[in-house]
């Protein structure tokens, strides 16, 4: 396993990680340090203090102390220490601490009782929740110190803990915030470039952001601009030259017709017929760079709308294999994209016996994949058939019909749709196109 297979995909996820990860390290790394010195520190010093007090007290008690040292003994610990002390004549003493401490703070009271107590004595901070005491063992009976659990518990720790996590919870809503406000104008420019590079409608985009994302804007608006101008500009004047053609073959058709049936005339009637079909082959290509609007279409009801009217209209033998899961709706130049799929299904018609359609939606991604038993494209040629004007040899040249304008026309379709159009070996033994649509 890869670590960026672990990493946020997205940009804020990203930049979120980057301040996050060091921000939680310091402050696991503060909270360590803390615990590991300053709890060791203050607990330690509370315990001395403590032990030290009540081995004060123990040191003037003495190993057999009368009742008015015991009441001197209690009137001094609650007067200077506020220790209650609880002396019990006839009480058994428990025994000498024997199990293992059962906190740090309560390993440290051992230990600092250990140097400074010369009786036997046991200590219990489990009891009572808010006491720990203190047993002597005296020849008279048991003497019991109480002292408050905050002697050697100290609050200290939990008040760094609550800060700690209240700053941690502070600078993330701040950061969140700012960095929601630094990321969507990134996110805008990159749906914009998105927009444009499928052929959608890619609206203006509004500068905003750092400078380095302004930067970036400019050079969309300038891009998409001159893209747009490029395109407008190639079919105005393709469309133009195509509809002024049209004049002077108009005025040859009616010289023609003066002349009367001649095999001059039959032949120049032929040429004409020949330069008209390509007229309109270019027109065609032009209206596939039209500024056609997308709209959401069900791309599935469309190809068997087309495959039906393709066995109707030609009685030709076409299948289609429905996806295995329902096709989404998406955004489509509809027109543009019925154009360019009936182009690859009419190129079947007309060099094979038998096609096949199938479709499937698969990461995002709709692949349309149309098969035929024609005599296919060489492998060689398959990239200058993408091209326009160009045109093939054997089956597939203008004696058939051909201008060759029907595959750059879908290609470009496709590639206007931030597509793919692909040409292999079809199964069949024929030409396979495969067009992929993202969604």
């Amino acid at each position: 396993m890869q670590l960026r297979n672990y990493l946020p995909k997205t940009l804020f996820g990203r930049m979120l990680s980057i301040i996050l990860v060091p921000m939680i390290l310091v402050q696991v790394i503060t909270v360590f340090i803390f615990y590991e010195r300053h709890w060791d520190t203050v607990t330690r010093h509370m315990a001395s203090q403590l032990a030290a007090e009540i081995g004060l007290l123990a040191d003037r008690l003495g190993p057999d102390p009368d009742d008015a040292t015991i009441e001197l003994i209690q009137t001094t610990g609650w007067q200077y220490f506020s220790f209650p002390i609880q002396y019990s004549p006839d009480a058994q003493f428990i025994g000498i601490n024997q199990q293992a401490p059962e906190s740090y703070a309560e390993d440290m009271l051992r230990r600092e009782l250990r140097h400074r107590l010369k009786q036997n004595w046991h200590v219990n901070l489990t009891s009572d929740p808010s006491l720990i005491f203190v047993d002597l063992e005296l020849q008279t009976g048991v003497l019991r110190i109480y002292a408050s659990r905050k002697r050697i518990f100290s609050s200290t720790s939990w008040t760094f803990f609550g800060w700690t996590l209240g700053s941690s919870i502070l600078l993330f809503a701040v950061a969140l915030m700012f960095l929601r406000g630094q990321v969507q104008p990134i996110l805008r420019l990159a749906n914009a470039a998105r927009a444009l590079g499928l052929g959608r409608q890619a609206h203006d985009y509004r500068l905003e952001g750092a400078r380095e994302v302004r930067l970036a804007g400019r050079a969309f608006q300038a891009m998409r601009h001159r893209i747009i101008r490029q395109l407008n500009e190639r079919t105005e004047m393709l469309a133009g030259v195509s509809h002024d053609l049209r004049t002077p073959l108009t005025r040859i058709r009616l010289q023609l017709a003066l002349m009367g049936e001649t095999e001059d005339a039959r032949a120049i009637r032929a040429d004409l017929a020949e330069m008209e079909d390509m007229i309109d082959a270019y027109l065609s290509f032009a209206a596939g760079e039209g500024e056609e609007p997308s709209e959401d279409t069900d791309l599935q009801k469309m190809l068997e709308r087309i495959i039906a009217q393709t066995r109707q209209a030609h009685g030709f033998d076409i299948t289609f294999l429905p996806p295995s899961s329902a096709l989404p709706v998406f955004p489509l130049r509809r027109k543009t994209i019925r154009r360019a799929i009936e182009n690859v299904i009419s190129n079947a018609t007309a060099y094979a016996t038998r096609a096949e359609v199938s479709v499937r939606y698969r990461n995002d991604e709709v692949t349309i994949t149309i098969d035929d038993n024609g005599a296919g494209i060489p492998a060689e040629r398959r990239a200058d058939a993408l091209r326009p004007f160009v045109r093939l040899e054997t089956s597939r040249n203008r004696q058939t019909g051909g201008t060759g304008l029907g595959l750059s026309i879908t290609n470009d379709i496709i590639l206007g749709h931030g597509g793919e159009l692909t040409l292999a070996d079809a199964p069949m033994g024929g030409l396979r196109v495969i067009m992929k649509l993202p969604v």
